[in-house]
């Protein structure tokens, strides 16, 4: 909706002469007193994004306070995440772990079924899922991540900029050109902040209560080069005024003020962070199953989650100091420095057909493009 009425607004306003530059100064095909009504020019446009990287919010499905079956799951997972920070808690981990040791190292070895646990497939140590029992999950439903988020990479394109004067010294400018590819770089790495409390049952009653704390890895954003990528598209509507007089100064500063309009198309994200997503949105599949453990071993659940990336629309107040030389009444050279105070937002979301959206993530993405432009025009 909004790109359609900015659509609009920019053809109406350069159908306008066509109606009334008969009975207008300001608003004609014709030349002004002394001066040509238009003017276009084109050159490198070179966009230098100033702005910080802003820490990543994430929400997952997994509500506080989530009370899910754990399942079988590898001694080491459980002895890793108990909080010794807690009281008793470094006796009970002692005790599990000299339970563990006892089997491994005694029936296990010996190829015999283990009481509280059993040698997998992969030649790891599990507790057994009437063994390890129950846990109430917290910690994620919501967190932030300092230290994390993305910056726009600087970028060179074609500019066009195009110019209707109402006056000699008052014009509006269109700024486009080609949108570029912008990459986004990734800072930090992002750890979902698991607490809660595990259950044991049957002979694990034994140990009693376990609290848990972990926190868990799930990707890091700089570890593979850009972590996003986009396609920008930002024109720029902008109010000038010249100082000078054509015909009578070459060299001719201006200034300009105005409003920026940012669409990003052409999301795509590092395919290595895609499928560190995946996998975590595989981690809340399982806990949702009842398989809890599977989630803290990493393992695939029954699930088939997947990655969209969106940005949104952004508007945002542009500035310019720039100069004009005459070459003659027709051509001219033009360099410009452009400011926009342009920020967006990110949201990167994990759905999954049986369970729907799985992970939200959002960040802010301060943009703040310092914009250099040289051209060379025509006026006509």
């Amino acid at each position: 909706m909004m790109k359609k009425s900015l659509f609009c607004m920019t053809a109406a306003f350069f159908a306008l002469p066509t109606f009334t530059y008969a009975a207008s100064p300001y608003f004609s095909f014709k030349d002004g007193d002394g001066f040509k009504r238009f003017s276009v020019s084109a050159g490198p446009l070179y966009v230098k994004p100033t702005g910080k990287a802003q820490p990543l919010h994430v929400n997952t499905a997994i509500a506080e306070g989530t009370k899910t079956r754990v399942g079988d799951v590898k001694g080491d997972s459980v002895l890793n995440s108990i909080d010794e920070s807690q009281p008793n808690a470094t006796a009970k981990k002692a005790l599990l772990k000299g339970v563990l040791d006892f089997e491994r190292n005694t029936l296990l070895n010996l190829g015999l079924p283990g009481i509280v646990s059993y040698k997998g497939d992969d030649g790891a140590q599990y507790l057994r899922a009437d063994t390890a029992g129950s846990a109430v999950i917290n910690g994620l439903s919501s967190w932030d991540n300092p230290g994390t988020g993305l910056e726009a990479d600087d970028v060179t394109t074609l500019g066009l900029m195009t110019s209707y004067f109402f006056t000699d010294n008052v014009s509006l400018e269109v700024k486009a050109g080609i949108p570029p590819k912008v990459d986004l770089q990734g800072k930090g790495k992002i750890y979902a902040p698991l607490t809660g409390t595990a259950t044991p049952e049957d002979l694990g009653v034994i140990v009693g209560d376990l609290p848990l704390k972990n926190n868990i890895f799930i990707t890091d954003l700089e570890a593979h080069g850009s972590a996003a990528s986009a396609r920008a598209w930002t024109p720029a509507f902008e109010l000038q005024y010249h100082f000078g007089k054509t015909g009578v100064n070459k060299f001719r500063p201006y200034v300009g003020l105005g409003v920026m309009y940012a669409y990003f198309s052409e999301l795509e994200m590092n395919p290595e962070i895609e499928n560190d997503l995946i996998n975590a949105g595989h981690m809340i599949v399982n806990i949702k199953d009842g398989k809890a453990g599977a989630a803290l071993d990493r393992k695939k659940s029954s699930g088939d989650p997947k990655v969209d990336l969106e940005a949104s629309d952004a508007i945002a107040p542009v500035a310019t100091l720039g100069f004009t030389y005459d070459f003659n009444d027709k051509w001219y050279a033009v360099g410009s420095v452009s400011y926009a105070h342009l920020k967006t937002d990110t949201t990167i979301t994990v759905n999954d057909a049986k369970y729907g959206e799985l992970i939200n993530a959002k960040a802010d993405i301060e943009i703040n493009p310092i914009l250099g432009y040289a051209g060379i025009g025509y006026r006509f």
